[in-house]
Formats: structure tokens, C-alpha cells, sequence
């Protein structure tokens, strides 16, 4: 828990993580959908969301209704359409309405690290629950041993690649932490963070992409290098060189995801983060 933050502005975070672990239970589905609705209303309350926050709802609804297989093939391409738009809003967080909890305010957590800040989004998370509850194609069927046995290689992988190379290039040096709020950063990184951005590069871009060229021997490295490339552009706020290096460790989620599906893929990206946070430079050096 945050010390910046009181106990009650954690509720709707707190709501929103736990409906992302009832996620993987298909029994608890409504359970999922019911603390989704409790964290919106908390957030209302708390005056972390206020009445505009609906246009996103309503759009997502919309786009829902829009992708249903039973719509003509012009409304299900206006959906996906829609729902991209809206998802990029959330992810960049310039949708109206949302009034995400400040837990870690600009700090400096090595003294030669750029500052870092954290907020407990509430909007972001929004297209990962997209995406499960309502389009639902994502691969995540896969008894949990597949989804450690492709993330580990993938992860460790990527770590090592693309770590090794920032280290090498001088963005990052050794610096072992743990701060007093690494646990939650921990909870809300697995949690959400992930959720959003593996469900949207591969369980949605990657997973439609290997789809429509299933009969290609290419395919699925071609959806692969596509999802990545998309995955590192946008990180390109960082730098040309993180943005690469996003591109490459999106290789590695794909990898994860194409053998372990979602779970694989959030997994390695999660073991990636980790081992970044604490054990170099975070975000990056000054």
C-alpha cells in the first residue's frame, strides 16, 4: 500500500486487481464482472472517475454490440475499429473522466535514475477486460505448467537480450532495490499492466493476425514481428533505443504467447519488468 495515497483511494485499484485475478476462472466470471462494477462505483464515490468517464464505457459498449458475429461484415470492422480508438484513449490515458490515484509520486528510487511515478489506473486495465469479457479470442485455455514452460525461456530471454543491451548502451547500470512499495507496484504491474498490454498486442493483434494467415507457413512469425513492432512504437516516448528494445522483448511475449498463450505472454512480460525494477536502473539512468 501506498503512504502517499489513504487506505480508502487504494478501493478501487484494489476492486479492479482482484476482478483481473478472477479473470482466469471461467466459474467466476460474474464474480470478475461484479468487483469490475464495484470498482467503478468506488471510483465514482472517490472521485476517481466522474460522469464523462461513460463516453469510453458507452464506446466499448458500443463496439461490443458492433463485433458480434451476427452484424453484417461493415458494423464487426467499425467495431474493431472503434474499440482500437478507444483502447489507444485508455492506454495513453487521454480519455475524459478518469482521475487516476497518484501512489508514487516523482521520485528518484536510485539516486542516478530519470524520476518515476505511479498511478493506479483505472483506465488502462479497461481493454484488457475488453478483450476477455467481450471479444474473448485470446488464447488462455492452457493448463498452467504450458503457460510457465513457454514463459520462462521467453522471459528469461528477453531479459537477457534486451536488459543486456541497455546495460551495454549505458541506459541502465546495477541497482539492486526493493522500495516500500515494490509490492504494490508488483500486484498492479502482474495484475494490470500486463493484462492490458498482452491481451491487446497479442491476444488481440497478434492472436487476429495469426488467424488470418493460418495458411501461411509464414504466418505466424509474420504476426509475431507485426504485434512486436506495434508493441515498441508505443514505447517510442522513452527513445529510439527503448522502442527497439520494447520491439524486441514483444518478440519474446509473442514467442511466450504462441506456445503458453495470454497467461505466458503476461507472465514473461511481468518476469522482464521484474527483474528490471529490481536489479537495474528504473526507468533509466539520468
Amino acid at each position: 500500500m501506498s503512504d502517499h495515497l489513504t487506505p480508502l483511494a487504494h478501493l478501487p485499484w484494489a476492486l479492479l486487481a482482484l476482478a483481473s485475478l478472477l479473470l482466469w476462472w471461467p466459474k467466476l466470471r460474474a464474480a470478475s464482472l461484479a468487483l469490475l462494477a464495484a470498482a467503478g462505483a468506488a471510483g465514482f464515490a472517490l472521485g476517481q472517475l466522474d460522469a464523462r468517464a461513460l463516453i469510453a464505457l458507452a464506446l466499448l459498449a458500443l463496439a461490443g454490440w458492433m463485433i458480434a458475429p451476427t452484424r453484417a461484415r461493415a458494423a464487426r470492422i467499425g467495431g474493431h475499429a472503434l474499440f482500437v480508438l478507444v483502447a489507444l484513449a485508455l492506454g495513453f490515458h487521454v480519455a475524459p473522466g478518469f482521475h487516476n490515484a497518484l501512489a508514487v509520486p516523482p521520485t528518484r528510487i536510485t539516486a542516478d535514475a530519470i524520476e518515476f511515478s505511479m498511478y493506479l489506473n483505472l483506465d488502462k486495465p479497461l481493454v484488457g477486460f475488453w478483450l476477455l469479457l467481450v471479444w474473448g479470442g485470446a488464447q488462455r485455455a492452457r493448463p498452467p505448467v504450458d503457460w510457465f514452460k513457454a514463459a520462462l525461456p521467453a522471459g528469461l530471454g528477453a531479459a537477457l537480450l534486451c536488459l543486456g543491451i541497455a546495460y551495454v548502451l549505458g541506459l541502465v547500470a546495477w541497482a539492486p532495490k526493493w522500495p516500500a512499495w515494490g509490492t504494490l507496484w508488483a500486484l498492479n504491474n502482474l495484475l494490470l499492466v500486463t493484462l492490458a498490454e498482452e491481451a491487446l498486442f497479442r491476444g488481440y493483434l497478434q492472436e487476429g493476425l495469426m488467424r488470418r494467415w493460418r495458411e501461411r507457413r509464414w504466418g505466424d512469425a509474420a504476426a509475431i514481428a507485426v504485434a512486436a513492432v506495434a508493441f515498441g512504437l508505443v514505447h517510442w516516448a522513452g527513445g529510439w533505443a527503448w522502442a527497439l528494445l520494447a520491439t524486441a522483448a514483444g518478440a519474446g511475449y509473442g514467442l511466450a504467447y504462441r506456445r503458453g498463450g495470454l497467461q505466458a505472454a503476461m507472465l514473461a512480460h511481468f518476469g522482464l519488468n521484474l527483474i528490471h525494477f529490481t536489479a537495474l536502473s528504473y526507468p533509466m539512468l539520468a
